[in-house]
C-alpha cells in the first residue's frame, strides 16, 4: 500500500491523484472557512491517503478531478467524524489516524453501478426479476409481495425513460436535456408526442423520434414551455457561459455547504447514555442512538442518510406509496437503514411520522424546494413541531440548483444540474466531439449527498456543544461548481486517460443515455483499472428484506478506535413499520 504520494519504483508521474487530492482538499478548505470549526481543521491536517497503486491512476473516463474533490470531501467528513468521536469519548484518545483510500473512494462514486443483488448488477437485463412483484417473508414473517416501485413505467419502458435524456434544438450546435422525471408522460406530450408508444422498441428509434421532436423548438422555447409545465429541463452550458448567468454568479458567492442556526434557545444536546459496541468485538460508533428521518428518493439523498448509517446512525428511509422510485437504486441505497412507506398527505401519515420526529435527531430532506414546507414540515415547522423536547433538531436539504439565486426552485437531477453548469460539454469536448455528452456515473449525486452528510455531522456537533437547531443546506450545482472550479486535468493527462479507454466508449454521442454512457465505461474501466472491482472493496450479506445475497461498497474512511460500518444490508422501500423499535442488527454485516 502506498501512502501520501509516494511511489513503489521512485519514479513520479507527472500528474499524481494524491497530490491533485491534496490541492482539492486545500481549496476546498478555503471555500467552506467559515463553517469549518478549528477542531475539525486540526483533524484535517492529519489525514493519510492511502492507495493500492502508485497513486497515478485516473480511474473514470473524464476530463474532472473527481476522484480528487471526493477525496477532500471525505476526508472533511472524517475530520468531522473525528471531531465528534473526541466530543462523545472524551477518555480516549484525542489524536485519531484517519485514513481516505483512492479506489474506495472512487467506487463510492459509483457505487449504485457496482453493487449486486443476487450476483446480478445495474446493468444486467435478469436484474428486474430480483426487484419486484415475488413474495417474501417480512421481519415479521408475514409472506408479502415486493411492491414494483416504478409505479408510471418511466424506467422500465426504454420510450419513456429516454424522455429523461439530451437532444439538439432547433438551432444546431445547441442541445437541452429534457427530463420526465419518474413521470415521463408530461414532458413527452409537452413536446408533441404521445405519452406510451408501444411500437417504439428500439434504442436509437426511440432516440430519433423524441430528438425529431425536441428540433422542433429553441432553446427558449423549451424553457418556456418547461416553466409553464414546471418540469425539470435545462440547455446545455459551457462552465463559462455559466459561470456568466446571474445563477452562476451567485453560486460561486458561497461555499458548498451553509449551516446556520434556528432562533432556538436549547440546551446543548448530549449523546445518548448507550455507547456500548453493537457486538462484543466490535468498536463503537460515533452516532450510535443518533435518529435519522430520511425523506428522499434516488441517489443524492439517501447518499447522505447511507453516509450517516455508516457511522451508527439509525436511518429510516421514509417514502410515499404513491411516488415513484427507482428500483435498483435501492439496493445501495438503502444499505443499513430501515424502510418505511408513510403517505403525508393522510392524517394517519402526519401522525406515523410526527410520532417519530419526536425523538428524531435529523430529518433530511432530498425534495424539489418547498414541497415538504408546503406539507407543513419545513425547518422551521419541524422546530416548532419538537419545541419543548430539551434538544433541537438538525434539517439538512440538497435539491439541483440550491437555495439562493435566480434558479432556486426549479426542479432537476444530476443530469440537469450536469448540463446547466457545463459538466456535460466539458466531457463532450474530452472525448473529441463538438456537442455534449452527459458523463458516466452520477457521480455529482454521490458527491452532494457526501456534502450533506457532512453538514448533518456538523450539525449534531454545533447542537451538542452550543445547542440549538440547525440548518444545512446543499445542491448538485453546488458540487458541480466545486468540481469545475478544481480545473480539469491538463491536455497531456487527458490525452493518456483517452489512450488507455476503449474506443467504443468514444463512439457516445449527445444523445446516448446515461444507461448506456455508464454501461460502456464500466466495461472500460473494469479493464483499464480492475483494482477497483477488487473484491477487498465490497461486503457481501444476505438481505432478509430482498431475499437475495447484496454485495455493497466499503467506506472510503477509516478512524482510529471508530468502528465505520452498516449494522444491516440493504432491504427495499417500506418494508418495515414506522418506529425505531426493532432495530435489529446483523452480526454477520458488523463482523464483515
Amino acid at each position: 500500500m502506498v501512502e501520501d504520494g509516494g511511489c513503489t519504483d521512485g519514479v513520479r508521474s507527472p500528474y499524481s491523484v494524491l497530490e491533485g487530492s491534496r490541492k482539492a482538499t486545500e481549496a476546498l478548505q478555503n471555500l467552506v472557512a467559515d463553517q469549518l470549526l478549528p477542531e475539525f481543521a486540526e483533524h484535517l491536517k492529519g489525514v493519510t491517503l492511502t492507495t493500492a497503486t502508485d497513486g497515478t491512476q485516473i480511474y473514470f473516463p473524464c476530463p474532472f478531478k473527481e476522484t480528487e474533490a471526493t477525496v477532500a470531501l471525505k476526508s472533511v467528513e472524517a475530520s468531522v467524524v473525528a471531531a465528534l468521536a473526541n466530543l462523545r469519548y472524551p477518555n480516549e484518545r484525542q489524536t485519531r489516524k484517519i485514513e481516505v483510500d483512492l479506489e474506495q473512494t472512487a467506487t463510492f462514486l459509483f457505487s449504485t453501478y457496482i453493487a449486486t443483488i443476487g450476483g446480478l448488477g445495474k446493468q444486467d437485463p435478469n436484474v428486474k426479476s430480483k426487484l419486484k412483484g415475488w413474495g417474501r417473508k417480512s421481519f415479521h414473517l408475514r409472506l408479502l409481495t415486493l411492491p414494483d416501485t416504478d409505479l408510471l413505467k418511466a424506467q422500465a419502458i426504454l420510450y419513456r425513460r429516454l424522455s429523461a435524456n439530451l437532444y439538439e434544438t432547433k438551432n444546431a450546435g445547441e442541445y437541452y436535456h429534457i427530463h420526465g422525471s419518474l413521470e415521463a408522460g408530461k414532458t413527452l406530450n409537452m413536446i408533441g408526442l404521445e405519452a406510451h408508444r408501444p411500437d417504439l422498441t428500439d434504442y436509437r428509434e426511440c432516440i430519433d423520434v423524441i430528438e425529431s421532436h425536441v428540433k422542433k423548438f429553441t432553446v427558449e422555447e423549451l424553457e418556456e414551455m418547461n416553466a409553464r409545465e414546471r418540469q425539470a429541463g435545462v440547455p446545455a452550458l459551457k462552465w463559462e457561459d455559466f459561470k456568466k448567468t446571474s445563477h452562476g454568479k451567485t453560486l460561486l458567492s458561497v461555499p458548498p455547504w451553509q449551516l446556520t442556526k434556528l432562533e432556538d434557545s436549547s440546551n446543548p444536546a448530549p449523546f445518548p447514555s448507550n455507547t456500548a459496541p453493537v457486538t462484543p468485538d466490535s468498536k463503537p460508533q460515533v452516532l450510535t442512538g443518533i435518529r435519522v428521518l430520511e425523506l428522499c428518493r434516488i441517489i443524492a439523498g439517501p447518499a447522505m442518510g447511507r453516509t450517516l448509517a455508516e457511522y451508527g446512525a439509525q436511518v429510516i428511509k421514509l417514502t410515499s406509496p404513491n411516488l415513484s422510485d427507482v428500483p435498483f437504486f435501492q439496493v445501495d441505497g438503502n444499505t443499513g437503514k430501515h424502510t418505511c412507506d408513510i403517505d403525508l398527505k393522510t392524517p394517519e401519515g402526519r401522525k406515523a411520522f410526527e410520532d417519530l420526529l419526536q425523538t428524531a435527531d435529523v430529518v433530511l430532506d432530498g425534495y424539489r424546494p418547498g414541497s415538504l414546507e408546503r406539507l407543513g414540515y419545513s425547518p422551521q415547522q419541524i422546530f416548532d413541531l419538537v419545541k419543548g423536547r430539551g434538544k433541537g433538531i438538525v434539517y439538512v436539504a440538497e435539491d439541483c440548483f440550491g437555495y439562493q439565486g435566480e434558479w432556486a426552485g426549479r426542479p432537476g437531477w444530476q443530469q440537469i444540474a450536469d448540463c446547466v453548469t457545463g459538466v456535460a460539454w466539458a466531457q463532450g469536448e474530452f472525448m473529441g466531439l463538438n456537442e455534449p455528452v452527459v458523463p458516466p456515473f452520477p457521480m455529482s449525486d454521490y458527491g452532494t449527498g457526501c456534502i450533506g452528510a457532512i453538514a448533518a455531522l456538523t450539525g449534531l456537533y454545533r447542537r451538542a456543544k452550543e445547542g440549538g437547531s440547525w440548518v444545512g443546506r446543499t445542491s448538485l450545482c453546488q458540487y458541480d461548481v466545486f468540481l469545475l472550479g478544481l480545473g480539469l486535468y491538463d491536455s497531456d493527462v487527458q490525452d493518456k486517460v483517452r489512450r488507455e479507454h476503449d474506443e467504443e466508449f468514444f463512439r457516445l454521442r449527445h444523445a446516448d443515455s446515461v444507461d448506456e454512457v455508464g454501461g460502456r465505461a464500466l466495461r472500460s474501466m473494469k479493464r483499464v483499472h480492475p483494482e477497483l472491482f477488487d473484491m477487498r472493496l465490497m461486503q457481501k450479506a444476505y438481505s432478509r428484506g430482498f431475499q437475495e445475497e447484496i454485495c455493497w461498497c466499503r467506506s472510503p474512511v477509516r478512524i482510529e478506535g471508530l468502528r465505520v460500518g452498516f449494522e444491516r444490508t440493504s432491504r427495499p422501500n417500506g418494508f418495515d413499520s414506522p418506529t425505531w423499535e426493532d432495530w435489529e442488527v446483523e452480526k454477520e454485516v458488523v463482523d464483515g
